[in-house]
């Protein structure tokens, strides 16, 4: 299975939840940076906690109109 681990400036847990897809659960994950398309081949997306773009008000606002976001909502509607 094909997994992508969602970055955000400012997200911290984004190298746990690779250790645990890749090293635990033996998947196949992925870095997917904010600012890319997905890649075609993953079956599944992870947004990490943390703070996305940082400890601001409303920080999570910036996140979801990362260019991103518009291909997470497609994997969701699967």
């Amino acid at each position: 299975m094909n997994v992508g681990v969602v970055v955000f400036p400012g997200s911290n847990c984004d190298r746990d939840m690779y250790h645990v897809l890749s090293d635990v659960f033996n998947l196949n994950a992925q870095y997917c940076w904010h600012d890319k398309p997905l890649p075609d081949n993953l079956d599944a997306v992870v947004l990490p906690g943390g703070f996305s773009y940082g400890d601001r008000l409303r920080a999570g606002v910036i996140a979801a109109n990362s260019p991103i976001i518009q291909d997470v909502k497609k994997i969701a509607e699967k």
